[in-house]
């Protein structure tokens, strides 16, 4: 697929790539240890499939009514990760095609994953990782900080499971860097306990550049990539 659209994509993908230089030659941080995440909602399975040719393999989504179409209609090959807030009636469908859910939330969650993942027959373990309220206000989503190790004991008891770590959005109000400072030291916490669960997924197109420096592993981009348009009804 060779055409203007591509050729825009492009343009915005190296410069997302520069910024992701940048700022891990500005941490001292190689930038193979960051995987850049394209958020593809509200864009069509032709601009995934863009993506691909450019070379971009991990894919994010945040409805599973938009995702689970677009999985199937996409290229094969692609990691798709599963980075909204997940309703546990959707994780019969997300297990389908997700390899890795980033808002794990809830016990209950987690038993609903753990199900449909056994009934789903996967080849490999879903990976999940635990979306941490940085704010602990329990009214959004993520976990309260006090309870981000009973939720990865939860996780790591199943053998459908695969605990890879956090992940948190920046709290309104907050500064980027305060709110990535406090996710890397809930990261530290939780390795003491679960060293394999290293990825911190943080960052988005406007403060990856301070994810990166707290030690964010992956950045999950959409309008850096593609452009701005109106969410779906």
């Amino acid at each position: 697929m060779n055409d203007a659209r591509t050729e825009e994509i492009g343009r915005n993908l190296a410069a997302v790539r520069a910024r992701i230089a940048a700022a891990c030659k500005a941490a001292s941080r190689d930038p193979a240890e960051v995987t850049l995440v394209a958020v593809t909602k509200t864009y069509p399975a032709q601009d995934v499939a863009r993506l691909a040719s450019l070379g971009v393999l991990d894919v994010g989504e945040n409805r599973d009514q938009e995702a689970a179409p677009k999985a199937a209609a996409a290229p094969g090959g692609l990691r798709w990760h599963f980075i909204g807030q997940l309703q546990r009636n959707k994780a019969r469908s997300v297990v389908r095609y997700a390899s890795v859910v980033h808002s794990v939330d809830s016990l209950r969650l987690v038993d609903a994953l753990v199900d449909a993942a056994v009934k789903a027959e996967r080849d490999t373990p879903l990976g999940a990782l635990v979306q941490v309220s940085l704010d602990d206000d329990e009214h959004r989503g993520g976990v309260v900080t006090g309870l981000i190790e009973q939720m990865a004991e939860s996780i790591a008891a199943s053998p459908v499971l695969a605990l890879k770590g956090v992940m948190a959005v920046a709290p309104l109000g907050w500064e980027p860097d305060a709110a990535f400072a406090r996710l890397a030291d809930l990261s530290a916490r939780l390795r003491i306990a679960f060293p394999g669960a290293d990825w911190i997924s943080a960052g988005m197109s406007d403060d990856l550049e301070s994810a990166i420096s707290h030690g964010s592993t992956h950045v999950r981009v959409g309008s850096a990539l593609l452009g701005n348009r109106p969410p779906l009804g």
